[in-house]
């Protein structure tokens, strides 16, 4: 019987002599160095220290070896590819080093330089406050009705229940449009919406409508003759104020904070009947009626609640002028200025900034671009 064979040739395999590796071995130290920046070192990475680089395919070689070879074969293949990566890491740091140099002088922005760049334009805080408003009654079920600003003089007044004679038709509160026989006004509440929706649909109604109305106020801290309102509506049959009182409650408590609810005060509206002005607990003082420092609330002038709108039952007269039988259903409607609930949630004591156009104030109060 024989004993093992220790003849054997340790470079037989050519990929693996000694002569062949130093070779390999320079040709990826000269290219690595030849690298100008890094993403010629990332080819150079894959050239000479990937899967397919001479290196790794000759390590692969080892295995061809008797056993008696692969040690020092395995050495050799190791020293080389450890050469290798170490001149890989060495380049990578020079030149991250010269990249980062490079950027400084290419990318600096000298920001004392004029410029002529316009700030974006951004959508307006009332356009907000108007889409949230809306959003909260859709969040209940309800719809969001809409109308021109330039309305009929009988759905504006006629189908609300205010008569030939009555002093909001004057031109002491009413934009009429000429020639007067046409009979047109640019509408003085959103209420003609109301008169529009149940002419055009049937009950149950549950609508809120948002939109601009126009009376000849004076331009001042807390008036303007163009402004925004919202007004609801619900028909259906037995509705009472119970269900109105809740839904103000609701709808206070989700505009101005936990815990806000409102009161009613009578009151007397053409188009509703029982009518009652609607008053909000101060949001501020939390109806206490004065401040943390213990002097009268200046947001409620230490009344403890702030006057918000008006509202009511619909009035029979209105349900029958605009088709719904009065014995079958009855509703509610409330009407409350949007620019007054914005001058509300943020202290604001004068309206005019509101309609003067400064991005600067809209920007104030988180507006989106």
């Amino acid at each position: 019987m024989s004993g093992p064979n220790t003849d054997y040739d340790p470079v037989e395999v050519t990929p693996l002599q000694a002569e062949e590796v130093e070779a390999a071995r320079d040709a990826a130290i000269a290219a690595i160095e030849q690298a100008g920046d890094l993403e010629a070192l990332k080819q150079a990475r894959l050239d000479h220290a990937g899967d397919r680089s001479p290196l790794a395919l000759a390590n692969r070689e080892i295995g061809a070896l008797p056993p008696q070879a692969r040690k020092d074969a395995g050495q050799r293949i190791g020293r080389a590819r450890k050469d290798v990566s170490e001149a890989l890491a060495a380049r990578q740091v020079v030149l991250e080093a010269e990249h980062e140099e490079r950027m400084l002088v290419e990318e600096t922005v000298d920001v004392t330089l004029p410029t002529d760049r316009r700030r974006a334009g951004g959508r307006h805080p009332v356009t907000l406050q108007s889409e949230l408003v809306a959003d909260l009654f859709v969040a209940m079920g309800w719809e969001v009705a809409e109308g021109p600003v330039v309305e009929a003089e009988w759905l504006n007044f006629d189908a609300l229940n205010l008569g030939p004679d009555h002093p909001a038709r004057t031109m002491q509160d009413t934009f009429w449009t000429e020639p007067a026989d046409h009979h047109v006004v640019l509408r003085t509440q959103t209420s003609p919406v109301q008169a529009r929706t149940m002419l055009t649909r049937k009950p149950p109604i549950y609508v809120v409508c948002p939109g601009r109305v126009f009376r000849t106020d004076e331009y001042d801290a807390t008036h303007s003759p163009m402004f925004h309102q919202v007004e609801g509506l619900v028909v259906d049959e037995g509705i009472t104020m119970a269900h109105l009182k809740g839904t103000l409650d609701h709808f206070a408590g989700q505009l101005f904070g936990d815990g806000i609810d409102t009161r009613f005060r009578p009151s007397y509206f053409p188009f509703t009947e029982p009518s009652a002005e609607v008053d909000v607990r101060c949001f501020v003082c939390r109806g206490v009626a004065v401040s943390s420092a213990g002097d009268a609330c200046r947001t409620c002038r230490g009344e403890g609640w702030i006057e918000w709108g008006g509202c009511g039952v619909v009035n029979p007269r209105v349900l029958t002028a605009c088709g719904v039988d009065p014995e079958v259903y009855t509703g509610f409607a409330f009407g409350m200025g949007i620019d007054r609930s914005f001058m509300f949630r943020h202290g604001l004591e004068d309206l005019r900034p509101l309609f003067e156009g400064d991005v600067r104030f809209s920007a104030a109060f988180g507006t989106e671009i």
